[in-house]
């Protein structure tokens, strides 16, 4: 018998201890947030007092302190009266601290003079209120021996309020730190009482229902016993109920006629697409070996023809899913307008189509059909309100040239379509045995680079920017160069584009901006002081939802100063990017540069342009190639200058190999000059050896 007063004992003394151990701490963190809201209120309220009654002197000071070391800030008269007047005002208010801080996150004024000068400029609490955001942070006394060396035994919540001037701009930042232990004690007297209260309430609700609970166990004990009764009773029904399970074994007969016809539905789903009615990936294999076997026997060729659409991700993204759909099953019925009776048409999932052609007698033939593939996408597909215009790309192989067996032809007729697709939309392309060597060799540069990464084969060169005048060092380029036991020296254009693809793009951008980083704070330390660093940035990089929180903590790894480094993108890069404008600002914010590098070659509109926070354009190397040869590319040349002379921008020219198209580039006004004219990208050690000598 099932003791139900042991088992409702057990779970609500589970319960009362569960409901004590939650109710508590979430009382706790709901006073606390209160306290904590009412003493920045108080903070807020205090600072305000603090700006009306020092106006003067804080706006003098804030003036005074820019540009100043620590010692003019410690003795200044200015200073010392302003430490009077807010002793004065903290006097008998919980106030314990007062910090001022310029908006360049120096310390101008602190009740703790020693601690005048410091920085806060990479303190979140202090990014925060320059962003005219109060933020407040609770220390707690058990978490440190003193109160930055003055108080111990304490409660203090420590405010980060902004000063904003006349014009609403945030010129400063107030810094309270507020004595709250009273009011934590008091929190923790009241979660003592609360708890108490909690499980007196809980106990009192066990006795009340403990004494239910022993009356329904009794209930249960003479039902118990009615129960049996009915067991007896039970067995003879059963005996009747056989009886009537005979008749309806007729019955079962008739189901099995239908589970039969469900069986053959089933086969036929198992072998044809859901969506287009197409036969399946399952369904082609299993031809294409029947196929293959036939066709052995008798030496007669086949094709099989890959097919994928061109940018259907596209339709998915901004029309939806079902117009997705819609348009697939469009798709699949004009194909089959195309294909010969005694062809067999698939559809392998997603936008993927693929077509076994049998009984082939020429290449021309396949060529023909590839080309009424093809050309059954010229005319639009009017989908309800909708009027699409969709491209196709087709990869050829032929059996027994390209392959005998299943996995080979198809694997090759892939490869053909990509071929295909690398051509430009609406393409067809054979099957050539180079794809697969291309494959493999960059299959195996791949797994090299992959390995490179680790093994210190990959170093970052440098080309240096020059003042077009002076000729004076304004900053460099950072470069990746691949040293390879196995392949040698490799060119960047060959594994960047296959890093891109791959995704070791990430890692490899990654690894690029963080040596960088090291290598300039290095020289820093040296004595070699580069004014500016470059570093180019990966549309995969910059769609990683972590990549502002990765380079903020390349930062402090490094020791970086965020205003030396300048991020490189091309229009290509932001265009791809979503809320591209969005990250941008983030990136301005931290105090990088940024440069809108190979301009003139992407498709940004000036609207769009004048929206970027961007500093600088980059001319492309093929401009600056063209002058003196080519009138076009001068003009272009001269209409950049003039777009950035009008929006504030400054110009970098890349490529510049002469001394004529350096005077050029002078005459209409850009300021800075890349090339080899000036240097080629050349190892840390070379680069300093030859720049370090610069007055």
């Amino acid at each position: 018998m099932f003791n139900l007063s042991r088992y409702f004992s057990t779970v609500s003394f589970i319960l009362i201890v569960l409901a004590a151990g939650v109710l508590g701490p979430l009382y706790r963190q709901l006073s606390l947030h209160q306290m904590q809201e009412l003493a920045e209120g108080r903070n807020v309220a205090m600072a305000q007092v603090f700006e009306n009654s020092l106006r003067e002197p804080l706006e003098t000071l804030m003036t005074d302190a820019v540009g100043r070391d620590i010692e003019f800030l410690r003795e200044s008269s200015n200073s010392a009266a302003l430490q009077a007047s807010v002793l004065e005002l903290m006097h008998n208010t919980a106030v314990v601290k007062v910090k001022i801080y310029n908006r360049l996150g120096n310390t101008v004024f602190s009740t703790d003079p020693l601690q005048i000068g410091e920085s806060k400029l990479g303190n979140p609490g202090f990014r925060s209120a320059m962003r005219g955001t109060t933020v407040s942070e609770l220390t707690h006394r058990d978490s440190m021996d003193s109160f930055e060396g003055t108080l111990a035994e304490v409660d203090v919540l420590a405010s980060y309020i902004p000063i904003v001037g006349k014009d609403k701009a945030v010129e400063g930042v107030f810094e309270l730190y507020q004595n709250v232990t009273p009011f934590v004690a008091q929190l923790h007297r009241s979660l003592w009482w609360v708890t108490a209260g909690v499980v007196v309430v809980f106990a009192l609700l066990y006795l009340m229902q403990f004494l239910v609970v022993r009356r329904a166990q009794g209930i249960l004990e003479d039902q118990e016993g009615r129960i049996k009764a009915a067991r007896d009773t039970l067995e003879i029904q059963v005996a009747a109920r056989t009886d009537e399970l005979k008749r309806t074994n007729s019955q079962l007969e008739g189901e099995i006629s239908e589970r039969r016809q469900a069986q053959s539905k089933l086969n036929y789903l198992a072998y044809h697409d859901p969506l287009t009615g197409l036969a399946n990936r399952r369904c082609f294999i299993e031809r294409l070996e029947e196929s293959l076997r036939e066709n052995g026997r008798h030496g007669e060729r086949l094709a099989v023809l890959f097919i994928d659409l061109d940018q259907f991700k596209q339709v998915n993204d901004s029309l939806g899913h079902g117009v997705g759909d819609e348009l697939l099953v469009a798709v699949a019925a004009r194909l089959s307008e195309h294909v010969r009776l005694i062809d067999m048409l698939a559809r392998l999932g997603g936008d993927e189509f693929i077509c076994l052609m049998e009984a082939v007698r020429s290449e021309g033939e396949v060529e023909m059909l590839a080309r009424e593939i093809l050309g059954a996408f010229e005319q639009p597909f009017k989908l309800g309100d909708h009027e699409l215009f969709l491209t196709a790309a087709v990869g050829i192989s032929l059996f027994p040239g390209d392959g005998d067996s299943v996995l080979d032809l198809m694997r090759n007729a892939d490869s053909a379509m990509y071929r295909a697709k690398a051509q430009g939309r609406g393409n067809f392309h054979f099957y050539t045995p180079e794809m697969t060597r291309d494959a493999q060799v960059r299959i195996r540069m791949e797994n090299l680079l992959r390995r490179a990464l680790d093994h210190g084969e990959l170093t970052v060169h440098l080309q240096p920017q020059v003042e077009t005048r002076s000729g004076r060092l304004v900053g460099a380029e950072a470069l990746v160069r691949w040293s390879s036991p196995e392949l040698g020296e490799v060119m960047p254009m060959s594994f960047i584009p296959m890093a891109e693809d791959s995704g070791l793009i990430i890692g490899l951008g990654n690894w690029v901006l963080r040596e960088t980083c090291r290598q300039f704070v290095q020289w820093q330390d040296s004595g070699f002081d580069l004014p500016q660093v470059s570093v180019n940035l990966s549309v995969k990089q910059l769609e990683r939802p972590e990549f502002i929180e990765v380079l903020e903590q390349i930062l402090d790894e490094t020791g970086m100063d965020p205003t030396r480094l300048k991020l490189e993108l091309t229009e290509s890069v932001v265009m791809a990017v979503s809320d591209s404008f969005v990250l941008l600002e983030r990136l301005r914010e931290l105090g990088i540069s940024l440069a809108l590098d190979d301009f003139g070659t992407g498709y940004s509109s000036l609207s769009y342009l004048k929206m970027l926070p961007i500093q600088q354009l980059k001319i492309d190397a093929s401009f600056v190639d063209g002058i003196g040869r080519n009138t076009g590319d001068e003009a272009i040349i001269r209409t950049v200058m003039e777009l950035a002379r009008s929006m504030g921008f400054e110009v970098v020219a890349e490529g510049v190999e002469t001394e004529a198209q350096a005077a050029f580039l002078a005459q209409l006004g850009c300021e800075q000059l890349q090339g080899y004219l000036h240097g080629r990208a050349v190892a840390p050690a070379e680069f300093r050896a030859r720049w370090s000598s610069q007055p």
